[in-house]
């Protein structure tokens, strides 16, 4: 009979020789397989795609005061139309009318010394033709005669300059244009050059459009757009380029892009909301759409786990996000149509890991 302690110890050996056998068997066959979730990556439609817009004015003046003073009368107020030369707001022109007055007489007072003067010089230079006078003396006279001359230039200009300050008593409109803004209210005091309102030009209209900066580096000054109305789509207009932002807005990723119109249309007003279509397509840049959950950071970059289905192994792939949102994201380099990406599981998995997946659940 076999003692219980001998039984025991040959029951432990053949369970340690068992657990070595399967630790063996797992090194030769390695881990499980992984199972994820992939898809398939496919090329969007290359279709002309339209961008959303306003319509907004080439140039817009701030207009102000040229000298100091009390806002008196504002003729205009927003949206109003105003003309070339329409008086727009005036000051207290109280000030600049005594600087007037000041002028006239100190002009009056120089051509009074003037006369005085030619008359003394006139005179010396008989006296002097009959040795009266010696020449120190009819040179003394004009002296006089040419500083009363200056003296009266000098009042003239000073008299042109007092009425040139009095017209910037009144604040007129320079070009045809709609107000956009009023920065001043009567009775306020107003410094020289302070913004009173602004004046949007209307002979000289652009679409102003946000466009995703993979679809703008494909854009230049003078490419040709089409602008139609989004009320009406009917109503167009053509434009080229004039300007395109040299960076992308950090929160949007979007360039704004300046069309200058070729030729106004009354019913592209200032504001109006418009799309944008290119006239002439290049050769398009190729965009795949796959599940934002696809996405994983590695490197400081966004990558994406590429499934090779013939080794079943997986490998992260460098790849640039040209737009995304929650649900969404669109990759603009680094990935081809065809290839198959794990959109479920990205966070567990590491360079040529094997990989278990099902092309029929795959969405």
């Amino acid at each position: 009979m076999k003692s219980p302690l001998l039984s025991f110890s040959a029951i432990a050996l053949a369970g340690l020789l068992a657990g070595c056998n399967d630790n063996a068997t797992a090194a030769k066959t390695g881990a499980a397989p992984r199972p994820v979730v992939s898809i398939l990556v496919k090329a969007q439609d290359d279709q002309p795609t339209g961008f959303a817009g306003t319509i907004q004015p080439q140039f817009q003046t701030d207009r102000g005061f040229r000298v100091l003073g009390r806002l008196i009368a504002r003729r205009v107020e927003v949206g109003d139309a105003v003309a070339p030369g329409q008086v727009l707001a005036q000051i207290d022109p109280l000030l600049l009318e005594l600087a007037v007055r000041t002028s006239e007489a100190d002009l009056a007072k120089a051509q009074a010394q003037l006369d005085n003067a030619t008359a003394t010089e006139s005179r010396r230079r008989a006296l002097l033709a009959k040795n009266v006078v010696t020449q120190a003396d009819f040179d003394t006279a004009q002296q006089s005669l040419e500083a009363a001359t200056a003296s009266v230039k000098q009042a003239e200009a000073n008299l042109t300059k007092a009425h040139e300050q009095r017209s910037y008593a009144t604040l007129t409109a320079d070009a045809a244009g709609v107000v956009t803004s009023v920065d001043a209210e009567v009775g306020q005091m107003v410094t020289a050059g302070k913004k009173v309102m602004t004046i949007a030009r209307t002979d000289s209209r652009e679409a102003v459009v946000d466009i995703p900066d993979f679809a703008a580096r494909s854009l230049s000054p003078g490419q040709p757009f089409t602008v139609s109305l989004q009320a009406d789509p009917s109503v167009t207009v053509t434009g080229k380029i004039r300007e395109i932002a040299p960076q992308a807005d950090q929160a949007t990723r979007t360039r704004r892009v300046k069309i200058a119109l070729d030729r106004n249309v009354e019913a592209f007003r200032l504001g109006t909301t418009i799309t944008v279509w290119p006239v002439e397509h290049a050769t398009a840049q190729t965009f795949f759409d796959i599940p934002a959950s696809a996405i994983v950071t590695r490197d400081g970059g966004p990558h994406v786990w590429r499934l090779d289905p013939k080794t079943k192994t997986v490998h992260a792939v460098s790849v640039e996000i040209a737009e995304q949102d929650s649900h969404k994201v669109r990759i603009g380099s680094g990935l081809a149509a065809g290839e198959r990406v794990v959109i479920a599981g990205v966070n567990s998995l590491s360079n040529g890991q094997i990989v278990k997946f099902d092309e029929r659940n795959s969405p």
